[in-house]
């Protein structure tokens, strides 16, 4: 099983891939795709596209992971977001990948042990389970090692898509 999770945003998109064999774990990679806001809409949305193409291909990803969303202040980022997610469940569509969603609160309640902790507090928990891991300058990736490890954790009962 490889998991591909994956925090959506415009501005970062955080993501991790780990492999699980048997009882083993690896992080295989992690970081952020940045997309220039001088970009329009469309030309963004098709970097997010090829760059997760390109990271399913080359990891043979089997499994993807992502965060519930939530309508927060701004009803256009939530729509833009949608964009995204879409995107996300079109690769797995094309490419026969599980796909995963979990509410926020469970992702942090499964890696912290309280639904309610922040982002500092699942960074912390994160950079303790993976001690080579230098601090990230984006909680996006630390948010998107969060929802891989759910994924690889909780995936029996979250079945979405295949």
């Amino acid at each position: 099983m490889i998991v591909l999770g994956i925090d959506p945003g415009f501005t970062a998109a955080g993501f991790a891939v780990i492999k699980k064999t048997g009882h083993q774990s690896q992080l295989i990679e992690c970081g952020f795709l940045a997309t220039p806001s001088s970009k329009h809409l469309s030309e963004r949305v098709g970097i997010f596209y090829q760059f997760f193409l390109e990271k399913i291909k080359t990891h043979q990803v089997t499994d993807i992971a992502l965060e519930t969303p939530f309508l927060g202040k701004n009803a256009q980022n939530f729509l833009k977001l949608g964009y995204l997610r879409g995107i996300l469940y079109l690769l797995a569509h094309q490419n026969g990948i599980t796909l995963h969603e979990f509410a926020p609160r469970e992702v942090k309640l499964s890696l912290t042990g309280f639904g309610g902790a922040s982002k500092e507090q699942v960074a912390r928990v994160i950079l303790q389970l993976f001690p080579k891991l230098s601090k990230p300058n984006k909680y996006d990736v630390t948010d998107a090692l969060a929802i891989t490890l759910c994924g690889l954790w909780k995936n029996k009962n979250t079945l979405l898509y295949k």
